[in-house]
């Protein structure tokens, strides 16, 4: 599959939400992270920024959830408007159950690792999302700086995925720029959480299109990619 590339909108102008949306419409996704004080030491936005967003941009939100019981509160995020849904497992009470309930509502089930969570334990729960998600660096504020170490596990995970020919996707958020995008995708990740590397850049909509041509340019001759 191609590339595709999520602006967070954790690095956007929160006055101006509308206007930021639209400043990346050619983005796949609208990555939009969604902190709780607890599970992460921030606090962001709710539901009702979820519900007034999904009315004002034509591209669909993909909701990181890095909150306490997301089990009790990830399905009010698909009736909000998402069309992704990712929790993470180290704050789930029971990741399969909660996978299903958000699949059964119409949107897409995703997990998310914090960076020292192994995924081999998961191992028998891929079958049951969309989308997996590796912290590429420790969730809770954006501008952080990319941590190589993850690139390892990125690898293991793109292996365990072919290795049950899933049709998963393989996200990566923290520290996702022009200089760290290739190594990401050489390891296996094919979406792409970037923050300040688009919200920063003088055209937000063309920092996502040189991101993304640099994923698909890496893919394309990628190992796992030509095996795939």
């Amino acid at each position: 599959m191609a590339a595709q590339i999520n602006p967070s909108i954790l690095s956007a102008d929160f006055a101006r939400l509308a206007d930021e949306a639209k400043a990346v419409e050619g983005a796949d996704w609208l990555h939009v992270d969604v902190m709780d004080n607890h599970f992460v030491p921030n606090l962001t936005l709710g539901v009702p920024v979820v519900e007034s967003l999904a009315r004002a941009t034509d591209t669909p939100l993909d909701c990181h959830l890095m909150i306490e019981a997301p089990d009790r509160w990830a399905p009010q995020y698909v009736e909000a408007g998402a069309g992704s849904v990712t929790f993470h497992v180290e704050a789930a009470a029971a990741p399969v159950r909660l996978a299903r309930e958000i699949r059964a509502k119409g949107a897409r089930a995703s997990m998310a690792l914090k960076p020292a969570t192994p995924i081999e334990p998961y191992e028998d729960l891929l079958p049951e999302l969309d989308m997996l998600l590796i912290m590429t660096v420790e969730p809770g504020f954006g501008g952080q700086a990319f941590l190589d170490i993850m690139l390892p596990k990125i690898r293991r995970t793109r292996e365990l995925i072919s290795k049950h020919g899933l049709e998963l996707w393989l996200q990566v958020d923290g520290g996702v720029s022009a200089s760290t995008i290739e190594r990401c995708a050489d390891a296996g990740a094919d979406v792409f959480v970037a923050g300040s590397a688009v919200y920063g850049a003088k055209d937000p909509a063309e920092a996502v299109r040189a991101l993304r041509t640099q994923a698909e340019v890496t893919t394309a001759k990628a190992s796992w990619a030509c095996d795939h």
